[in-house]
């Protein structure tokens, strides 16, 4: 069922809301927290509303939505509701806010909140530069966004790491589970050897890549080289050097990746790039800080191979006699990925 109320205010949705509970019987106590989705009112609106009624029904909520319109139209709130069919195992408010009022979505938040519910705040398009100090991130306990949706996701996940607050999360840290889960399990089969490097290819506009790349540094302690490439999408692979070989995780195509590693058979391994849906799925069924995440965002600074996070070069050793103009040579890193 889909209820449109244009020019409308809070306090006539919130009626709506309670009349259509007593007339149909949905009770909000089975909503165990309230998404935020904050978005501008453009074509990847219903693909965001989408994939919350997808996440729903593994986590029932009410599912909120901060449309802004255009900022030069006529202060007004058009708001829709949806339920039942239409928002899967959640209860769906649409609120598209036009001129003054597109940036006051928090007093068109609080009244529509569930007592006693957690709240998550979504930002799947541009979040702001500092998420635990926007007006709708004060409210939540979690607050996702997703520098790949970012014009410029590199500079946006830096921005990320310097402003990182407990209960931050990021949607491209997410895709890296199945890459995180088969490196690991990779580590747990013999020789047990010491990793002494490691080297991560990707893309170079792949936040993803770069956060791997800081959850390898911060992790094993050793040095890790991030190599850009421009011959296929995000992650293409991780090489981790061992005395008796390497392990090897390839991925050229974005779908199936390939494991090899010393005296162990070759393994073809479903690596696809995982969905909105299937990573906000993940991210709601925790509410307690990322620890892991954290310490990914601060392996950034111990990366090499002119990434994001690059650790700067030592200066030359001065001599003790006159000093002597020198050039320093700049090393070509070339991916060895396989194609």
């Amino acid at each position: 069922m889909i209820i449109d109320l244009p020019s409308t205010t809070t306090s006539q949705v919130n009626r709506k809301m309670v009349e259509l509970r007593e007339r149909g019987g949905a009770v909000a106590l089975g909503r165990v927290l309230t998404l935020v989705i904050v978005d501008d009112d453009g074509e990847h609106l219903e693909e965001h509303i989408d994939a919350a009624n997808e996440a729903s029904r593994e986590h029932p909520c009410r599912v909120i939505v901060l449309a802004r319109g255009s900022r030069t139209a006529a202060a007004r709130i058009d708001a829709q509701i949806r339920v039942g069919g239409d928002a899967g195992a959640s209860e769906v408010i649409i609120l598209r806010l036009y001129g003054p009022l597109a940036s006051q979505g928090q007093s068109a938040v609080i009244p529509l909140l569930l007592p006693d519910a957690p709240i998550v705040a979504w930002w799947p398009s541009s979040g702001p530069k500092v998420p635990a100090e926007d007006p709708i991130g004060q409210l939540a306990q979690r607050r996702i966004t997703d520098s790949a949706a970012e014009r410029n996701p590199i500079r946006a996940l830096s921005a990320r790491r310097k402003s990182y607050v407990p209960g931050d999360t990021d949607l491209a840290w997410t895709r890296l589970t199945n890459w995180r889960a088969q490196l690991v399990a990779a580590l747990d089969l013999p020789p047990y050897e010491k990793i002494t490097g490691a080297t991560v290819t990707g893309e170079a506009d792949s936040p993803s890549t770069e956060l791997l790349a800081g959850w390898l540094a911060e992790y094993l302690k050793v040095p890790v080289r991030r190599v850009k490439t421009t011959t296929a999408q995000g992650i293409v692979s991780v090489e981790m050097e061992r005395r008796s070989g390497a392990i090897a995780l390839h991925r050229p195509d974005g779908k199936v990746g390939t494991l090899m590693q010393p005296d162990q058979p070759t393994r073809r391994i479903a690596l696809h790039r995982r969905n909105t849906k299937d990573c906000l799925i993940e991210e709601l069924r925790r509410l307690d800080p990322d620890e892991v995440y954290e310490a990914a965002l601060q392996g950034l600074d111990k990366l090499s191979g002119g990434s994001a996070g690059a650790t700067r070069k030592k200066p030359a050793a001065k001599k003790p006699v006159k000093p002597v103009k020198s050039a320093q040579s700049v090393k070509s890193v070339k991916s060895e990925a396989s194609a």
